[in-house]
């Protein structure tokens, strides 16, 4: 018997709706790359983000704490305050929050499991004391405030890390 020649099967078209990225080509969940969902690739990069403010303003907080401890007429005296604290006892409160706030800052960006809480109840206390410290510094404690804001949600928002641990 002899044996026909047989020709080579082109490759299927692609579907004419879908082009390239048809069904079989889609991935059946979310990309492990870029978040669990809409907006939480956003919200695991303002996690980042907060992790990088948590050291910056931890570090400003330092030396704020160093400043109010050095010397005690940095800060301008106020009348009768409710939470009117000695400027040095101030320096102490910035300087201890600050060491406190860059270690979690610094964990937050090494991806730890504990620094999401600790750094949401850290910086709670960061926004609380910058309240407190109001009237001596107005200006920067109200960009504090605003950061330790942003923060607290940045850390709060994403659901990434907890869908993994599910």
């Amino acid at each position: 018997m002899s044996e026909t020649p047989t020709t080579p099967t082109p490759p299927p078209e692609p579907d004419a709706g879908h082009g390239v990225w048809s069904d079989k080509h889609r991935s059946a969940g979310p990309d492990p790359t870029r978040g669990d969902g809409a907006g939480s690739g956003w919200a695991s990069g303002g996690t980042v983000f907060a992790g990088v403010l948590m050291m910056v303003s931890g570090i400003l907080g330092i030396l704020n704490g160093i400043a109010g401890i050095a010397k005690d007429d940095v800060y301008a005296r106020i009348g009768n305050y409710t939470y009117a604290f000695n400027l040095t006892t101030w320096g102490w409160i910035h300087l201890i929050i600050g060491i406190i706030v860059t270690i979690t800052g610094y964990f937050i960006l090494t991806d730890s499991g504990w620094a999401r809480g600790v750094g949401i109840a850290i910086t709670s206390l960061y926004v609380i004391a910058y309240f407190m410290f109001l009237p001596y510094e107005p200006i920067w404690s109200v960009i504090a405030i605003g950061i330790g804001v942003f923060v607290i949600w940045a850390l709060a928002s994403n659901s990434s890390h907890q869908a993994d641990r599910a």
